[in-house]
């Protein structure tokens, strides 16, 4: 009986004592967990909590908190990308909104205080005075337009837009500049009506910013282009020229809003940078992308595709 009770005592100690040390173990693997943790935050380090156990439940856990810190990281850094973003464009808005209001100025002082001003003169001011003050209203609807754009509970309303005539609109309004710069016109757009997806007013939108920018940036190219064509998943826009293009390492940026390349702030190459951001952010509100592919002095096409609808 002694015996049996001896055996019974050991047992119980046995198990209290690997109780015991398994609470210890446990004890310190949470605080490995815990100053691990706290110096990658404080650290603001991309680094993982990383330990060697065989228990289930805490690798589950070390896997949870893992995934945490990838999604803080993510956070982090999408932060410090739109803070950027932020500040670029604050700067440039600053800077596109500073030189005409310069220029500006300068007219309303030449206006106020040149007295031997002919009136011929003062009418010639006067129109560079009303181009100058309508730029910088554009540019400010741009901005605008981009802020609401990017608005979470903005919607477009969709519906049934045959795109054949939208097309013939668009360069018809902007033919007279074409035939300005002595541009060679290729329209291509199929007599059957080719329906799709869409808002009219948006379309209309994009179709204007686009045929804008290939005049201002690649009408050198003595060519301009607009194909409506259907592909196996949609319909698709063409708008291309043969210009001087757009570099590869630029390509991928041009749709950031304020985004401009080098030599595009100057006096012949001037542009906000907000035309074709805001034409993505329309083309992503009516469920469809845009594309670029440029390579200069050959061949420049933006590619807006759409979802197309039966007939």
């Amino acid at each position: 009986m002694i015996i049996f009770l001896s055996v019974i005592i050991a047992s119980l100690l046995a198990v209290i004592g690997s109780q015991f040390v398994s609470k210890r173990r446990m004890e310190k693997q949470l605080t490995w967990i815990c100053t691990g943790l706290s110096d990658i935050l404080e650290q603001e380090s991309a680094q993982k909590v990383f330990l060697q156990t065989d228990r289930v439940h805490l690798r589950q856990l070390l896997i949870q908190i893992n995934r945490l810190l990838d999604y803080n990281q993510k956070v982090v850094a999408d932060y410090a990308k739109t803070k950027e973003s932020l500040r670029k464009m604050m700067s440039n808005m600053s800077h596109d909104l500073k030189t005409p209001l310069t220029v500006i100025l300068g007219y309303v002082e030449k206006l106020q205080s040149d007295q031997r001003m002919s009136e011929e003169e003062r009418i010639e001011v006067t129109a560079r005075l009303q181009q100058k003050t309508l730029s910088v209203i554009e540019l400010l609807n741009q901005f605008f337009d981009l802020v609401k754009l990017d608005s979470e509970d903005y919607k477009l309303t969709l519906g049934k837009v045959s795109l054949n005539e939208i097309c013939r609109k668009n360069v018809l309004e902007h033919y007279s500049l074409l035939q300005a710069k002595q541009l060679h016109v290729e329209i291509h757009i199929p007599e059957q009506n080719v329906y799709v997806l869409a808002n009219e007013e948006a379309v209309n939108r994009v179709l204007s910013n686009l045929i804008s920018n290939a005049l201002r940036y690649g009408s050198e190219g003595g060519v301009f282009g607009l194909t409506l064509r259907e592909e196996e998943d949609g319909v698709a826009i063409d708008v291309w020229d043969r210009g001087r293009g757009i570099d590869e390492v630029h390509q991928e940026r041009v749709f950031e809003r304020l985004y401009t390349v080098d030599d595009a702030r100057n006096r012949d190459f001037q542009g906000s940078g907000l035309g074709l951001s805001i034409t993505k952010q329309l083309m992503k509100a009516m469920k469809g992308s845009i594309h670029l592919n440029s390579r200069p002095h050959e061949k420049t096409v933006f590619t807006c595709v759409f979802k197309r609808i039966s007939y």
